[in-house]
């Protein structure tokens, strides 16, 4: 361990979890790099990193490029000296800066690789109805998630599970797997195992307004793991539409129903408590949801002050 100069390069706060674990085990974290303040929320306030917080509360120096190719920058990072570079959820690394470390610069992925390259590994997984994950531990390359892999650690993935509390397990898992590698390589004793290339590889790409939005037509399980792969954040949406009124809707939490009466799909049905959609082969129970503009309310708080016609849909 003491031969090892570490700089952690991240944002988010699932980052802030394996830095947090990296320094409580003793490791020397020399520097971080974080992305730079930027104004965020409806006031458009100044707002750092989750990263950049932990870092200046536990004294670490920070750095903050606009561009990681900028002389300043890179003169900056060389001066820390750091002989290994840890990288998790940041952004992709041009060869100065990942070839600049004796030791090497490596990731952690919430996957397991090669399956699942890309931005959103955890909410593909989910909404591809995965039954287990993992994370992953490589070595970076100039391609993006591609490179030699040192360790993984897998867990199962439960069936109501969502996004965000995989997310919290697969930071716990991280935290464990970045110390082993860390371990590995002050021992000078590293694995390195080429990812293995096939036709059936899944990618797991950006989130965005198309690919978050609820299609009625798909099948009922596949729209209860789409609901449950992007919970809490971003969430999957779609509007519902009763004659001439229109809601855009964020839905965070549906079942499948085991026994129901669906007819087309999208149609919405309610009793005084519930409101319920069809899907292509059954319906769901909407269990919570948020009417843009309104806070996070359960099916039946949204009865109390709205009602829905025969004829409503969801589209």
């Amino acid at each position: 361990m003491e031969n090892l100069r570490i700089v952690f390069m991240g944002t988010p706060e699932f980052a802030v979890g394996i830095l947090d674990h990296i320094v409580t085990q003793g490791f020397n974290v020399v520097g971080v790099v974080t992305a730079a303040d930027k104004p965020a929320g409806r006031g458009k306030q100044i707002r750092q990193s989750a990263v950049k917080e932990f870092a200046i509360k536990n004294s670490l120096p920070v750095l903050q490029p606009l561009s990681l190719k900028d002389p300043a920058f890179l003169s900056e990072l060389a001066d820390l000296q750091a002989n290994v570079q840890v990288v998790v959820a940041f952004r992709m690394l041009p060869d100065v800066v990942w070839k600049m470390p004796k030791l090497g610069t490596f990731n952690l992925h919430a996957s397991l690789l090669p399956q699942y390259r890309g931005a959103a590994p955890i909410n593909w997984a989910i909404i591809n109805g995965e039954k287990q994950t993992g994370v992953t531990t490589f070595f970076i390359d100039d391609k993006i998630d591609t490179g030699a892999m040192i360790l993984s650690k897998t867990t199962e993935i439960g069936p109501h599970e969502n996004a965000g509390e995989l997310h919290d397990r697969l930071m716990d898992l991280g935290r464990v797997a970045v110390v082993e590698t860390l371990e590995q390589i002050s021992s000078g004793e590293v694995n390195r195992v080429p990812q293995p290339e096939h036709n059936n590889l899944k990618d797991a790409p950006k989130l965005n307004k198309d690919n978050t939005r609820l299609d009625w037509n798909a099948s009922a399980k596949a729209i209860e793991n789409q609901i449950r792969g992007l919970s809490p954040y971003p969430a999957a949406w779609c509007y519902f539409r009763d004659g001439e009124r229109e809601w855009q809707v964020k839905i965070l939490a549906a079942e499948k129903m085991t026994e129901d009466n669906y007819t087309k799909p999208g149609k919405i049905s309610t009793t005084k408590k519930e409101i319920i959609v069809s899907a292509q082969d059954g319906s769901l129970n909407i269990l919570r949801l948020q009417v843009a503009g309104k806070k996070v309310m359960t099916a039946s708080e949204l009865l109390n002050g709205m009602s829905f016609s025969p004829d409503a849909i969801a589209c």
